[in-house]
Formats: C-alpha cells, sequence, structure tokens
C-alpha cells in the first residue's frame, strides 16, 4: 500500500480533512471529509475516527488550526479545543505531526490556485516582492508571504486581533458600541467575521441606522446563523439596515486589507480568502472595497499597484496543509488500523 500523508483546515465552523497518497498533487486528496468542528469535544477525536474510517493511518500530519499556534499547540480562538501537536502524534500512532496556523496553511495554499480560482478586484501592476492574504469567516485570519527572491514563505500573524481603528464619525460610534458591548477590547476581528457582520445590523438598528424590513428583523432574531440574513437581504436589496451593515462591513474589509498590505509591503498582491467573500463577490464588486483599500493618503499610487484578488476556492487552506507536509515530510509510511 503506498504512503499517506493527513492535512486538515481546522475551523471554528467545520474541518475539512483529507488523505493524500504519496507523490499526489495537493488538490488531488485520496478521500477527504467536512465535519462540523463542533461535533467533537476534540481534535484528536475527530482525526481518530477519521483514520479509522478510512483503516489507513498516517506517520505524517499537518493541521492548519484557526488559532495562534506556539511550540506545536494552540489555543484555539473560535472553538473550545487546546490542541497539542504531542497528543495528536498519539491519537495517531505516532505519527510527527505539524500545526500550523489556518492563514499559514492557507497561504501555503496559493501556488496551488489557478487564475480560474481568483476574482480580481483590482488588477494592479504586481512587483517581485511580498504578498499578503487577509480572510474573514467566523473569526478573521491574516498572513504574510515573504519574498526571499526565489518563491513566498508564509509567515503566520494574529493580526485579526489588533485593535480596530474607526476611519469616520459612524465608525467612532461603532467603537463605543462595541466597547460597551465587550466590555474591553475591540479587535477587528469583532467587525470582520461572522458575528461582526450580525453586530454590525445590530448597531444600525440601536443607533436608528435604515429603514428596517420586519420581515428581515424577525428572520434575523430567528435564525442560527444571522450573518447569512443580512448579507442575503444586503445582496437582495430588501432591507436598507441590512444594506447599510453590508456596505459599512466591505468598506472596513477593504481598510484592514490595505493597512495588512503596508504593513507587509505586499507589492506582489493581496489575496482575500476566507468563507464570507466569495459569497459577497457582488458587494466587494462595486467599488467601496477598493476605494478603501487605496485610500490610504500619500500612499495611495503605491496601493493602487498592488493587485487585490479574491479566493474563490474554499479547499485552498487544505491543499495548503497538504503542500507543507510534502515540503516537509521524509519518507512517511502507513500502517493498517487494527
Amino acid at each position: 500500500m503506498r504512503p499517506v500523508i493527513l492535512a486538515a483546515d481546522v475551523g471554528g465552523t467545520k474541518t475539512h480533512l483529507a488523505l493524500y497518497e504519496s507523490g499526489a498533487a495537493p488538490r488531488a486528496p485520496a478521500i477527504e471529509r467536512r465535519v462540523p468542528s463542533r461535533d467533537y469535544d476534540s481534535l484528536g477525536a475527530m482525526v481518530r475516527q477519521f483514520v479509522d474510517d478510512t483503516g489507513r493511518r498516517p506517520r505524517f500530519a499537518a493541521l492548519g488550526i484557526a488559532g495562534p499556534v506556539v511550540d506545536n499547540a494552540s489555543d484555539t480562538t473560535n472553538l473550545p479545543w487546546d490542541v497539542s501537536g504531542r497528543a495528536l502524534a498519539e491519537a495517531l500512532g505516532g505519527a510527527t505531526v505539524r500545526l500550523l496556523n489556518d492563514l499559514e496553511a492557507m497561504a501555503w495554499g496559493v501556488a496551488s490556485l489557478d487564475p480560474g480560482d481568483l476574482e480580481s478586484l483590482q488588477a494592479g501592476r504586481p512587483a517581485a516582492g511580498n504578498r499578503v492574504l487577509i480572510a474573514a469567516g467566523t473569526g478573521l485570519g491574516e498572513a504574510m508571504l515573504v519574498w526571499n527572491g526565489r518563491d513566498w514563505r508564509p509567515s503566520p500573524s494574529e493580526g485579526g486581533h489588533a485593535d480596530f481603528a474607526p476611519r469616520d464619525e459612524v465608525e467612532d460610534e461603532l467603537l463605543l458600541w462595541l466597547r460597551s458591548r465587550y466590555a474591553g477590547h475591540v479587535s477587528y476581528e469583532r467587525v470582520l467575521s461572522g458575528p461582526g457582520i450580525a453586530d454590525l445590523y445590530r448597531f444600525h438598528a440601536d443607533t436608528g441606522r435604515g429603514r428596517a424590513s420586519a420581515e428581515v428583523a424577525r428572520a434575523f432574531a430567528d435564525a442560527e446563523d444571522p450573518a447569512a440574513v443580512v448579507t442575503q437581504a444586503a445582496l437582495a436589496g430588501s432591507c436598507e439596515r441590512a444594506a447599510l451593515a453590508l456596505d459599512r462591513f466591505v468598506r472596513i474589509y477593504g481598510a484592514e486589507a490595505g493597512n495588512l498590505a503596508l504593513k507587509g509591503l505586499a507589492v506582489g498582491g493581496v489575496f482575500v480568502g476566507g468563507g464570507i467573500a466569495p459569497r459577497i463577490l457582488a458587494a466587494l464588486g462595486r467599488g467601496s472595497f477598493i476605494e478603501s483599500f487605496d485610500d490610504k493618503g500619500r500612499l495611495r499610487p503605491l496601493l493602487e499597484r498592488i493587485p487585490v484578488h479574491v479566493i474563490l476556492r474554499p479547499e485552498t487552506a487544505l491543499w495548503g496543509a497538504a503542500a507543507f507536509a510534502f515540503a516537509h515530510a521524509a519518507g512517511p509510511v502507513i500502517e493498517e488500523v487494527s
């Protein structure tokens, strides 16, 4: 039987697991499965069940985790798990396990993307240099891809938890509203995430902005995923309040993407990943995202030359974990699961 590796994209909402045979391309897993993350008490229980079900036990695993990874361990940000590479290695019968931040894994996956996997928001004029990645979903992830003169080296970040910076009077009010609601620190993730979209709708309601649709308000109150109600109503044009909330989300998203581009001097391009961007592509393409991205005062000419692309493939982080595994595994072998 051919050697295999295990790759995974572990998100706050769902986890994508896959086994790869030796020599396979990152886009070509042999076996894959998507499971709700919160259905399991631990990541170890999840991967154990997966390999038991497949009957194949890998000797090398690379897993992208939604949270900071330090010393091959992570206290996940949006899941009630403490993840240890050592504990996972035991769960996998002694496999070598490497944990990556989920955006670092996604950054490894950028090289696997084809032109048709991207939607361009700004063509720009790319130069040889760094790239950056920003991704809003259950939370907000950021990463850099550092150019070394030959290729790009992904570098993790927890920049999504940096302080939210208002840009106008409405956002000044928003910051105070969020600070009151969360009793302290307000990060960009509080705004640029699924829960953030729902909070933007609540903010507009509490401050009396936008005509409200009673039908949308009822659906929002009853929804398991209120952010989806807001985005659907905004894109359909059925609720002014939802439209204002989504427009503010898009503007802040563009501004923070521009901040990250400046911090990384990302003349090689900016990639917008995560689960939200493909769903609101029409809103991202209306111009307010790029206007906020470029609106950096004296540095506007620099921002205007940076390409900005939306990643359309949700598998990118899984492919990146696989690419990392193939780059770092030294002759993995498998054994039958007893």
